[in-house]
């Protein structure tokens, strides 16, 4: 801080001029940094004080009697009572404290000397400040006087009033009309209390007589109910010469008011206070009170009480002013009243004085003015005492305005301004301080404050002076005030800065300075980057029971990275997260997490991100679905002998609206605790009308169902239970079954235990020819079946059923049509031809049975053939029995399935219900020739360097006669190349063996064999082979073969060739002139000899625990065998039973140990293994270590030596 002058001035002078510059403080209130550095004196202004009324209950200890003030130098108190000086210090039964003007009054038994006006005066050398009027005001223990009622006679129909008269006390007065026993008097249009306690009576009754009629007034606040003295009502009935009747009639009258009294009434009242204007008639028949007001509606706040005798305004305004009229009228006339009503004012301050801290030689204004109706007396005090008591040269009293002119400081007083009615007065002091004083600045030097940019600043400089300071700010040193349309001084010195910008980061300096001096302070500023959310929480609809998660992520300036908080409110207030195994709120990387979702969960979450200069929150609204409450207040109504309405108040929906009601029953006589559904209700609907039925003991119970699902049930309801009746519905799903030619068996359902409406329940059975005119025949049952014995076969009948019980009859029943008893149809189908379509498939026709043949309901058709032989041998032997069943009316027939080239007989019958009918005459027929099914077997039984030799069997249906075969060959490798197909049409079906000559040696052939006859080839069997390098005596049979079923190859024309042609074999082979060579031959030995050696090697380092891997080379053309197993054509006739197809994983070895090659040598380790001179295996191998066994010997054979 910078000053011209001492510390301390300078701080008195700158909090002053603050307040000087704005003259609008209650009181003068010096700052207590500014008392820390000098000494100023102050007026004492009052802080606390009684209320303007204080009552002396009887039931409380004591009574303080308060006044506080406060000033410098510290003030003193004297009080006056009723006008008079009274010092509580000079009576010794006061309790009174230090430096206070309050003072306690004991409730020692005797109060009533201290009731009284009391005022407070605080004073100092400065001045007087002085409290409102206190009254202590000592109640009474209200009685009723003892006195003496005579009992009060009246004739029967005129009116009469019992007076209340209650005693006064404190208010509000509440007034009961009882009896001795406490029982209230019954009050109506003829019966009522006025406002002022008297009850009231427009014509006496004979039941009005009675002699405790009693007044009870009830005082609330002292805690006090007092009764008057039983008063005594005789009813006179009138004496006449007329008849009885006559004489008991009460004469009719016009009416009349009771109260108030005459024609016309005034009613003042205060503002705020409730207007009540009351009219009570007498007259017969009872009046009746209508309400106007003249020229104008009536308040809309009116309101009529107490029958209509009664009209209440509550807390009346001005414009409830004017004249009101109540009307009192029976059949005979009216009686009119009319009301002024005016509406008065307690004072109330339109411009209240105020203290004022001005310098010295200034004008002071002080004003006052207030309010009020009757109008108001202003008066004037300074210090306590009336103006006129005090004269002053520079002071003067314009209107409601006072004048100091040219102010002195030993001007400074106590001002005190008063405005009074008969409806209560107010008091103002205003402190009115005259000095001259230095800027104080009470901001702290070097403040730093924080923005974010974009919003706004507020930097601080609070100053007290006299006069008022001029307030400037200025930036870094500049002597130049800051300006523009972002920067703005307020009143109180503080700098705002609109939408700060990152420019505005610097050091600003605030001057202040008036007559007595200048004082300065420097502040820093720091401009932030705004706190934004920048993943924001979601709107969620989440299950009950299950997992909640709210995500929320927020960028702020980095300078805050220990100041950043991200807090999560759940409705404006902030969840407390304690981490402990109960928590069900958990927060990781700003997420909320909320475990096990319950209904208290549902509210809006808020994501706080705060920083100590601004916050950012987003919110969304979490909303549980659950199923319905159980929906209550289940009631019944409506009841009827076969229905009840049932309402219910629908449960909470928990944000699913409620699709549908389930209403459910128990019954207590059949099956008691069991619920059973008895029907859905919309979900809109709270009530449905269930229809029932009779002699049950029903309790009801309703649950709700949403998109979550089924709610919990409601309570039950009380039972209802129906009277018997008739049966409301007749046995269903009537069945007629004929199981013997002469009988009919009815069968239907029975009906349930509550469809039965009462006890007795039996069954009529009615039944007669459809197709003849008689009567029906009746039986009485209580089973829910019977039988009608010596019917005809298979006739139509009209059945129906009806129920009955002990109360009558079901409804009329539906007839049914059914049949007698059926019986086997007694003739077979003729004209039975058959066409054969092709070599396995046969159409069958015939004519229809006739339907009187029938003697039942006609079930369809039933085919029987067997084979008789093949054609293809002379040989008869009949083949199994084959039956189709073809159902419904129908002449023809398809059988699939035959076997071709064979010879058939057939059968066609009827059946229905019964059986079977008889055959009709067998048909015999003849299928025509089929191709081949496939050979069973096909293997290589020699295999040399040039030749392998094949043996094969016929097939075993050869489906015609047999023509011959045709057996293709190609040489294959283990690459992508194959050889062309070669074709051996092979003539003579008798031939079961073939030698293909003129092969490549150590090359791989696959073999393809089809079985023909004249309708053409069979399925494809195949078998692989790969020729030896030398030519052994030595049967190769079982070296290197593969079998499998394989597609047809690809079509070749046919030719009895046998011979391969040399330009066309051995793609990957060694060609035919250099294989007759003899240098060949020499080399191919030596190498053959060394493949030995190494594999002789291999075989030692085996048995030591060694391993020699053997590289698999896999085929890149395509698989013959496999292709076929994905031909429609040709799958089904896969030879299952042979060697597995090329690509197969089975090993010779039994014992493969998982993680070893199945490539390696050691896997046939357990096996007789033998070799050739050549290095071959003998032995028969399958699948692919047969393939890679082969390769690689074929490769080692051609590696140069």
């Amino acid at each position: 801080m910078r000053s011209q002058r001492s510390p301390g001035l300078v701080a008195v002078l700158g909090w002053i001029t603050c307040y000087c510059a704005l003259y609008t403080t209650a009181a003068i209130d010096i700052p207590l940094e500014v008392l820390g550095h000098v000494n100023i004196e102050q007026l004492p202004t009052i802080t606390d004080q009684s209320p303007s009324t204080v009552i002396a209950f009887p039931f409380d200890e004591s009574f303080p009697v308060t006044c506080e003030a406060k000033g410098n130098p510290e003030p003193e108190f004297r009080w006056t009572k009723n006008g008079v000086e009274f010092d509580p210090f000079l009576d010794p039964r006061l309790m009174k404290e230090e430096n206070s003007g309050t003072f306690v009054i004991e409730n020692n038994g005797n109060l009533t000397e201290y009731q009284g006006i009391y005022r407070c005066y605080a004073s100092n050398k400065l001045g007087t400040a002085i409290s409102e009027e206190i009254e202590f005001y000592v109640p009474s223990v209200p009685k009723f006087p003892k006195e003496t009622l005579a009992p009060l006679e009246v004739e029967e129909g005129q009116p009469f009033i019992l007076q209340c008269d209650p005693p006064k006390g404190i208010p509000p007065l509440q007034i009961y009309w009882m009896t001795i026993n406490l029982q209230h008097i019954e009050q109506d249009e003829r019966v009522s209390m006025g406002l002022n306690g008297d009850l009231y009576f427009s014509h006496a009754e004979h039941k009005d007589s009675r002699r405790d009629y009693c007044c009870f007034a009830a005082f609330p606040r002292i805690r006090t109910i007092v009764q008057k003295i039983a008063m005594a009502v005789i009813v006179k009935t009138k004496k006449s010469d007329m008849s009885p009747e006559a004489a008991n009639a009460i004469l009719e009258r016009r009416p009349s008011l009771l109260t108030p009294s005459g024609g016309r009434s005034e009613t003042q009242l205060v503002k705020g206070e409730d207007l009540k204007l009351e009219c009570i008639a007498e007259g017969f028949p009872t009046p009746q009170v209508e309400w106007v007001k003249i020229g104008h509606q009536l308040p809309v706040r009116a309101k009529l009480e107490n029958h209509g005798k009664l009209l209440i305004v509550p807390k009346v305004e001005q414009e409830d002013k004017g004249k009101y009229m109540c009307k009192a009228k029976n059949l005979l006339g009216e009686a009119i009243h009319y009301f002024t009503v005016r509406v008065e004012e307690p004072p109330e301050w339109l411009f209240e004085p105020e203290s004022q801290l001005s310098m010295i030689g200034s004008d002071v204004l002080i004003k006052c003015s207030a309010s009020g109706t009757p109008p108001l007396a202003i008066s004037w005090r300074v210090n306590g005492v009336p103006l006129q008591d005090a004269p002053a040269a520079n002071r003067k009293t314009l209107g409601e305005t006072i004048v100091l002119h040219n102010a002195k400081a030993s001007d400074s007083a106590v001002y005190q301004c008063e405005a009074s009615n008969r409806h209560g007065s107010l008091l103002s002091n205003a402190n009115i301080m005259i000095m001259n004083l230095p800027p104080m600045i009470l901001t702290k030097e070097g403040e730093d404050y924080s923005a974010v940019e974009g919003k706004g600043v507020m930097m601080h400089c609070r100053v007290f002076s006299s006069p008022p300071s001029t307030i400037t700010w200025s930036r870094d040193d500049s002597s130049e005030s800051v300006e523009g349309p972002r920067f703005s001084v307020h009143d109180n010195g503080s700098l705002e800065i609109y939408s700060v910008e990152k420019d505005d980061t610097g050091q600003y300096t605030c001057l202040a300075k008036n007559t007595e001096g200048t004082s300065a302070i420097e502040a820093m500023l720091y401009v932030k980057d705004p706190t934004s959310i920048v993943v924001a929480p979601e709107d969620q609809q989440i299950l009950m029971g299950t997992t909640a998660q709210l995500s929320c992520l927020a960028e702020y300036d980095k300078s805050f990275s220990n100041d950043f908080q991200l807090l999560w409110e759940k409705d404006d207030i902030e969840l407390t997260l304690n981490y402990t195994e109960n928590s069900r709120y958990f927060v990781e990387d700003g997420s909320l997490q909320i475990i096990n979702v319950s209904h208290r969960d549902q509210g809006v979450y808020t994501c706080v991100a705060r920083t100590p200069v601004d916050t950012a929150t987003a919110s969304a609204l979490l909303m549980v679905l659950d199923v319905p409450d159980a929906p209550d207040n289940l009631v019944l109504s409506e009841h009827k002998s076969k229905s009840v309405k049932l309402k219910w108040f629908p449960g909470d929906d928990h944000n699913s609206s409620t699709t549908e009601f389930i209403i459910e029953y128990e019954e207590s006589q059949w099956e008691p605790g069991n619920w059973k559904e008895l029907l859905q209700i919309p979900g809109n609907h709270n009530s449905a009308v269930v229809k029932l039925h009779g002699h049950v003991d029903y309790c009801f119970r309703v649950s709700g169902v949403n998109a979550v699902g089924r709610g919990l049930p409601s309570e039950p309801t009380e039972r209802y239970k129906t009277p018997p009746a008739a049966p409301d519905k007749n046995p269903e799903n009537i069945k007629i079954e004929g199981h013997l030619p002469h009988e009919m068996d009815i069968n239907w359902e029975p009906l349930l235990l509550i469809e039965q409406n009462g006890p007795g329940l039996e069954y009529k059975v009615s039944y007669r020819r459809q197709d003849m005119e008689e009567d029906w025949k009746e039986h009485m049952v209580k089973r829910h079946s019977f039988v009608v014995t010596n019917t005809p076969t298979f006739v139509p009948y009209e059945i129906k059923i009806q129920a009955k019980n002990h109360q009558g009859w079901g409804p009329e029943p539906k007839i049914v049509t059914g049949y007698s008893g059926e019986d086997f149809p007694s003739a077979a189908p003729d004209d039975v031809a058959v066409e054969v379509m092709n070599s396995s498939v046969v159409k069958v026709s015939w004519m229809r049975v006739h339907k009187d043949k029938l003697h039942g309901h006609l079930g369809g058709y039933r085919i029987n053939w067997w084979r008789l032989r093949s054609l293809a041998d002379s040989k008869t032997s009949h083949g199994d029995k084959h039956t189709l069943t073809f159902p419904g009316d129908r002449n023809h027939a398809t059988v699939p399935g035959l076997t071709p080239f064979s010879e058939y007989s057939l059968i066609v019958m009827t059946f229905n219900g019964r059986g079977n009918g008889p055959g009709s005459h067998p048909v015999n027929f003849k299928t025509p020739e089929g191709v081949p099914e496939k050979n069973p077997v096909f293997r290589v039984t020699d295999v040399q360097k040039h030749t392998v030799s094949l043996v094969w069997d016929p097939p075993s249906e050869p489906n015609g006669i047999l023509t011959g075969y045709l057996l293709d060959y190609q040489y294959i490798n283990d690459t992508e190349e194959v050889g062309p197909l070669q074709m051996v049409d092979i003539r003579n079906p008798r031939t079961t063996k073939w030698i293909l000559r003129e092969l490549e040696p150590l090359s791989k052939y696959k073999f393809y064999l089809r079985s023909c006859t004249t309708v053409g080839c069979g399925p494809v069997v195949s078998e692989e082979s790969t020729t030896t390098l030398e030519t052994t005596s030595t049967s190769a049979s079982t070296v290197g073969l593969s079998k499998s079923a394989s597609p047809t190859p690809p079509s070749t024309p046919k030719s009895p060739v046998t011979k391969p042609t040399r330009s066309t074999i051995g793609l990957a082979s060694i060609h035919g002139g250099i294989s007759t060579q003899g240098w060949f031959i020499g080399l191919m030995s030596a190498i053959a000899l060394l493949t030995l050696i190494v594999l002789i090697a291999c075989f030692v380092n085996r048995n030591k625990g060694g391993k020699y891997s053997v590289k698999e080379k896999e085929d890149l053309h395509p698989d013959v065998e496999s292709q076929g197993m994905n031909d429609d054509t040709f799958c089904e006739y896969s030879d299952n039973d042979e060697k597995p197809l090329k690509g197969s994983q089975h090993s010779l070895s039994r014992e493969i140990k998982a993680g070893d090659s199945g490539d390696s040598l050691v896997d046939y380790g357990d096996e007789d293994v033998q070799f050739n001179e050549d290095g071959s295996f003998i032995g028969e191998y399958a699948g692919r270590k047969e393939k890679r066994v082969s390769a690689e010997i074929k490769a080692a054979a051609q590696t140069p030596a």
